[in-house]
């Protein structure tokens, strides 16, 4: 059983579950964990692993439109390095302040392999769901896509330029004011964490609508570097996943005045069609049913699993 089948189970009992975060009283709450083995390529810096970790968590906040205000961490590891224990509390501070909240501490335990898990805090006055786009909407994302898939490309290298470029690339900033500036005005939010297109088509599970995207998307020009052809570039846009930025739904006519508001890019990359809208043919031509297209032809619900 992957993660998303399970986390369908865990929703049949838990009838608040389903975004990115929790909200209990105005409050809203998140929790995530990354393992070494998984999330942490080789030559990623811990002062990176506290950057990358807490943020993660923090994007969940954006991603319900809510200020961040504080978080904590879990550390595990098979020894403790003063280094190292240093520089991922740095790190975990840092991203913080960056978006205007405060790391508050956590825990530390022994584990047979670097383990972090977060949890981040944050106040929301009108919490943005997955579940509000309507027909007509504009499908938009923040920021730019690959820049993840392009950075474990660069610390597969093993370069010691491309190792430390790749760590940049791992610190995101996460998008709490444009989230703050989208809520009250974005009918449906998430961040692409699990890639772009399966991010899509969660929202459309969650609006009971379908998605037609059109290229070209917002791929950051980093990819082109690392992507070996068109198809790979779209595989690191699309479906690599772990960006962190945000994939919202916004009324056409308000989409101005919102990227006005916002100091970081929204790209309209889509339109919210009807349920009944869906229907596509793959690359033989046939017949397809899919709740998210991509110039027409089904996009496959796939990314990030963990």
């Amino acid at each position: 059983m992957d993660e998303r089948t399970a986390l369908g189970l865990l929703g049949d009992r838990l009838s608040a579950a389903g975004d990115d975060a929790a909200v209990v009283d105005g409050q809203v709450v998140t929790t995530d964990m990354l393992h070494d083995r998984t999330d942490f390529p080789d030559g990623t810096a811990r002062y990176t692993a506290g950057w990358r970790a807490v943020g993660a968590s923090l994007s969940d906040v954006a991603a319900m439109g809510a200020d961040a205000t504080a978080a904590v961490a879990v550390y595990a590891a098979p020894a403790f390095d003063e280094t190292d224990l240093a520089d991922f509390v740095d790190g975990a501070s840092e991203v913080c302040e960056a978006v205007g909240a405060e790391y508050v501490g956590g825990d530390l335990d022994h584990h047979d392999e670097f383990t972090v898990a977060t949890t981040a805090l944050g106040d929301a006055d009108d919490p943005v769901s997955r579940s509000g786009a309507e027909v007509g909407d504009a499908v938009c994302v923040t920021g730019t896509l690959g820049r993840s898939g392009a950075a474990l490309r660069l610390f597969q290298r093993g370069d010691p330029a491309d190792v430390e470029r790749a760590n940049d690339l791992f610190r995101f900033e996460p998008r709490v004011a444009a989230g703050r500036a989208l809520a009250g005005r974005a009918t449906a939010m998430m961040d692409s964490s699990d890639g772009l297109a399966r991010s899509l088509h969660q929202l459309a599970e969650a609006s009971d609508c379908g998605f037609a995207v059109e290229t070209p998307l917002p791929v950051d020009p980093v990819v082109d570097e690392v992507a070996a052809e068109a198809d790979d570039r779209l595989e690191l846009g699309a479906h690599f996943g772990e960006d962190f930025e945000l994939v919202c739904t916004v009324p056409g006519k308000a989409l101005a005045a919102v990227r006005e508001d916002l100091s970081v890019d929204l790209t309209r990359v889509g339109t919210v069609v009807d349920r009944e809208a869906r229907s596509a043919s793959d690359r033989r031509g046939e017949a397809v049913e899919s709740r998210v297209t991509l110039d027409g032809e089904p996009l496959a619900d796939r990314g990030y699993t963990h």
